[in-house]
């Protein structure tokens, strides 16, 4: 099957593609467009975060869960929403820790497109949802595609920085070779958890650091 992904993602994923996990998410992908099921992020965008970093400019992971259910909010980046678009309650306080953390302003956007550009993978560890209902394509066969996106980015890349907020972004460590790349965890900025260790946490001034001592170009945070 030919998958419409950014070029050096492919050559690096081309096996997975193969794969009968893979199979099984077009299936499903098709019969759902069959009954006219409402899917988010549009076809095009599903894997934009891709498009956005290549593999060979990759410096940095924020992993998320689930894209945004909601209409117009997910366009392929973990918890980025277009330009226009209300920044939902997690990302309003991604925004104030970064605030907080190196004293940047309240960004009037809550398109994160800049972050990717410079090397920033959003990764959501499962591409589609069904209008309003979260977490509706999480057992489609996603989470085997994205464990192994991030083994293969554990195997062949060495000094990436993985920020891994909530437990459910905890249990992928697993698949990160820790000896080659450094792995910063806090609580997920949802609402119902930032105050139990993400606010405080100062990720984004700590995986600069990180990359600056390894002579690379450090994250412009600024939107």
């Amino acid at each position: 099957m030919d998958v419409q992904i950014e070029p050096s993602w492919k050559a690096v994923m081309q096996k997975e593609f193969s794969r009968s996990y893979f199979q099984q998410i077009t299936a499903h992908l098709k019969s759902e467009k069959a009954t006219k099921a409402i899917i988010y992020p549009p076809g095009p965008l599903i894997f934009n975060a891709f498009e956005k970093t290549p593999f060979d400019r990759l410096k940095l992971v924020i992993l998320g869960q689930d894209p945004y259910h909601g209409p117009g909010q997910a366009h392929g980046l973990s918890f980025s929403v277009p330009d226009g678009v209300k920044p939902p309650p997690s990302l309003v306080n991604i925004f104030k820790e970064l605030k907080n953390d190196i004293g940047m302003a309240i960004p009037t956007t809550g398109n994160l497109t800049p972050w990717a550009e410079q090397g920033v993978l959003l990764l959501n560890a499962v591409l589609t949802v069904r209008v309003n209902e979260p977490a509706s394509h999480a057992k489609i066969g996603w989470m085997d595609f994205t464990n192994a996106v991030i083994q293969k980015i554990s195997n062949e890349k060495k000094g990436i920085v993985f920020l891994l907020w909530g437990k459910f972004a905890h249990e992928k460590q697993i698949f990160i070779d820790a000896t080659k790349h450094t792995i910063l965890k806090a609580a997920h900025p949802s609402p119902f958890s930032a105050d139990k260790g993400f606010f405080g946490c100062k990720h984004f001034s700590k995986a600069n650091q990180i990359l600056m001592q390894q002579g690379i170009e450090p994250i412009n945070w600024k939107l």
